[in-house]
């Protein structure tokens, strides 16, 4: 095989990766899509039997016990998954753009079809980091799941202090629910360190790329 013929066979192969990492990347925002709303659709299926339950004393107290820690469960499961499908899409979004970067390569005077080469700034950080982290599908679910945690932490507290302190039986809830998503942050936060860079450097990659 001709130098000619490899670097056919290569681009084709290169092509063929393209689109299985684009084919790739859809299943994830679709598995997130799927994940999340089977814990908001499970979610306001309990809250309404809750609110059905809560016309009998004797039957709330044992359903909000034994709905509440299963909601809270499912929701960290799904909290976990939807970070690593996350990352995942992060991952593969990295790969397109340093294949996209080579087809730049390719015909400079035609680089502009492939978009610009050196972004100054990722839309999505545009707002800084905090806000990024905050605003992922993974954040949205796991601030809806603390919530649960917390009102089941207040309904525990004032059942244990008394109706004449729920007051307080609310602030403990809400300082559960805030550490609960304080402890996510992090753990999403060290979960990404391990993915790729979103965006690599285009130069860096373009010689990479060239290189293989």
């Amino acid at each position: 095989m001709d130098e000619k013929e490899r670097q056919s066979a290569f681009l084709s192969a290169l092509t063929t990766e393209h689109f299985v990492l684009q084919t790739a990347a859809s299943a994830t925002v679709n598995e997130s899509a799927a994940r999340a709303s089977i814990y908001v659709m499970s979610l306001s299926t309990s809250v309404v039997a809750m609110g059905f339950a809560s016309q009998s004393r004797d039957a709330f107290g044992p359903f909000a016990a034994s709905v509440l820690p299963a909601l809270y469960l499912l929701g960290v499961f799904t909290v976990i998954r939807l970070v690593d499908v996350n990352g995942e899409y992060m991952l593969y979004l990295a790969r397109i753009a340093r294949i996209r970067s080579y087809y730049r390569a390719l015909i400079p005077d035609d680089a502009e079809f492939f978009g610009p080469e050196n972004r100054h700034s990722i839309p999505s950080l545009q707002l800084g980091r905090s806000i990024a982290f905050l605003t992922t599908s993974s954040s949205m679910v796991a601030f809806i799941n603390n919530i649960v945690a917390g009102a089941g932490i207040a309904l525990l507290a004032r059942w244990i202090l008394g109706a004449q302190r729920t007051m307080i039986a609310v602030l403990i809830g809400i300082g559960v629910a805030a550490a609960l998503m304080a402890a996510f942050l992090a753990y999403q936060r060290w979960r990404f360190s391990m993915f790729e860079p979103v965006v690599p450097a285009s130069r860096r990659g373009d010689a990479e790329t060239k290189g293989e």
